[in-house]
């Protein structure tokens, strides 16, 4: 395992450089980072129409920086990706909507992607 899926996989959050550092939670599915934005989940202004971006990940331990590297970005068809979006919505924590949470992802939010590029991962 790599240090950035094993990085990935520990820690809950991340931050992604947008129009300023944005904290953001995810989920690690299949080889790639998983973020939902928009609809009244986190606001990621930018992430969306991003073709890169750069993330980084902090240890769990002590809150250093683990690892920073570049992403492709893809907003994925949540339909077509329904494994992806569904490991995502298990780790939403406190929606209070848990239930019909992917509907309404699917009517107002974007999940994206965030494929890490090179050798890194």
């Amino acid at each position: 395992m790599g240090v950035i899926e094993e990085g990935a996989k520990k820690s809950a959050v991340l931050w992604l450089s947008l129009d300023r550092p944005r904290l953001a939670w995810h989920t690690w599915h299949d080889g790639a980072i998983y973020v939902v934005t928009g609809g009244g989940e986190q606001e990621l202004p930018g992430l969306a129409g991003a073709e890169r971006v750069e993330v980084t990940l902090r240890s769990k331990d002590n809150g250093g920086r683990l690892v920073v590297f570049d992403a492709s970005v893809e907003v994925v068809d949540q339909a077509a990706d329904a494994d992806a979006v569904a490991a995502l919505a298990k780790d939403r924590l406190n929606a209070a909507d848990g239930a019909t949470l992917t509907e309404r992802w699917a009517a107002d939010s974007q999940v994206v992607r965030l494929t890490p590029r090179g050798s890194a991962a």
